[in-house]
């Protein structure tokens, strides 16, 4: 796990966040937050409002049309069935479930396609760790 961790972040430059909240005081924000102030693209992903953080906020992964090294999701483990076809077919490397969010149908079948699959860790205290 600690491997693909550190080769997940030495890839990344651009995050999708799936359910970033435009509430402050929400864990999707702060996460979101501290990585744009380490550096990395971050592309909102959230239903409603239009901006977070200075960024344009997308309805969903699919009307993204730039380059995406990493979905990083905040939403209930389930939903994760729902972006894997997208990261497929986006040829999205790296998928990674927010500590306390886990599918591990979702996982085998990302290790069989060769994505790089994270659960249950916090971004934000990984980063330090393994960051250069």
């Amino acid at each position: 796990m600690e491997e693909n961790i550190k080769k997940i972040l030495e890839q990344t430059k651009s995050i999708a966040v799936v359910g970033l909240s435009v509430d402050s005081s929400k864990a999707s924000y702060i996460v979101a937050q501290y990585l744009q102030e380490n550096g990395y693209k971050i592309y909102p992903i959230y239903p409603k409002f239009e901006e977070v953080l200075g960024e344009k906020i997308y309805r969903n992964l699919e009307d993204i049309n730039e380059k995406i090294d990493l979905v990083l999701m905040f939403r209930k483990g389930s939903f994760a069935a729902n972006l894997l076809p997208i990261i497929i077919q986006k040829g999205i490397k790296n998928f990674w479930l927010q500590l306390g969010i886990f599918n591990d149908e979702v996982r085998e079948k990302c290790q069989k396609l060769g994505i790089n699959f994270v659960q249950d860790r916090c971004i934000m205290q990984e980063l330090p760790l393994y960051k250069n």
